[in-house]
């Protein structure tokens, strides 16, 4: 044990110091970001009047917790709150039934639209989603999908699925590629058929990249935006962030901007839990992929 302490790495001031403005930078950022969020949080325990009288960091009233009640209950966020854990659990769901089939095809059959689908998934990632949805929604807008509740979210998972099934299927095809052969080779030894060897040992085999397109769809329909401003016009159907620019915009007549920051830590609450308890396993699915054979 005496020998392996002799052999320590030693720290290179001279390499480090160079590094040191990054250093600043990120540690700047970082306080910037804790107390921001920070005041956010204790803004959500005051009261209006302590916001604006500076004083949301001193409770002089103690903490509100009714302003969580409040944010819950009167002002719809129970409602956008599932609408959106609705729209991202399922659409995760469905993207990697989709996503990883069409992955492991590609990487593992040789015919003769492989070349081609790769250079299309890889060309559509590139493509903004504002050039498509003003022309989807005309055409929505002409077969009548927009007047019922349940075809609203149907169409919004079908967009969010459709919009991420391009990345998806690149991020994983590189964990199949990456993959050894012997694992199907010893599998069709067993006699276990082609179908079977992807669902019960090579996606098991992906699950890093499954776990980590999974993390990364949900999020980004958590976070999504301009998708359900154009398609969800009712307050049944709306996520969290156009459900909280529709209160933004009310507190200009109801003013209960304590209730409003009580809402903005309930849905940032589900994305920062999971940066936290998964960074690990979203490291792993971005830096790894597969046992290389």
């Amino acid at each position: 044990m005496n020998r392996d302490l002799k052999h320590y790495r030693r720290i290179n001031w001279k390499n480090e110091s160079k590094l040191l403005p990054g250093y600043l930078l990120m540690v700047l950022w970082l306080m910037f970001t804790v107390v921001l969020i920070g005041w956010i949080f204790a803004a959500s325990f005051s009261t209006t009047k302590e916001i604006f009288k500076g004083q949301a960091l001193q409770f002089p009233t103690g903490l509100h917790f009714e302003n969580y009640e409040k944010a819950w209950t009167s002002q719809n966020v129970s409602t956008f709150f599932f609408n959106s854990l609705f729209y991202a659990s399922v659409s995760s769901v469905i993207l990697i039934l989709v996503a990883a089939p069409a992955a492991y095809a590609i990487s593992r059959f040789k015919f003769f639209l492989n070349r081609p689908l790769q250079s299309s998934f890889v060309a559509a990632m590139g493509v903004p989603v504002t050039m498509i949805i003003l022309p989807l929604f005309g055409i929505v807008s002409d077969l009548q999908l927009l007047k019922q509740d349940v075809t609203i979210r149907l169409l919004l998972i079908f967009l969010y699925v459709g919009i991420n099934v391009p990345y998806a299927t690149i991020f994983l095809l590189t964990f199949f590629t990456n993959l050894s052969r012997s694992y199907e080779e010893a599998a069709a030894i067993d006699g276990c058929p082609p179908v079977r060897t992807f669902w019960q040992v090579m996606l098991p085999l992906a699950q890093p990249g499954v776990v980590t397109v999974s993390i990364f769809n949900f999020i980004n329909v958590w976070n999504e935006y301009f998708i359900s401003l154009i398609f969800a016009s009712g307050d049944k159907t709306r996520p969290v962030a156009v459900g909280l620019y529709s209160m933004i915009n009310s507190m200009r007549y109801t003013g209960d901007w304590a209730g409003m920051f009580a809402a903005v830590i309930i849905v940032f609450l589900p994305t920062f839990l999971m940066y936290i308890f998964l960074s690990e396993k979203i490291i792993a699915g971005v830096t790894g992929g597969g046992v290389k054979g």
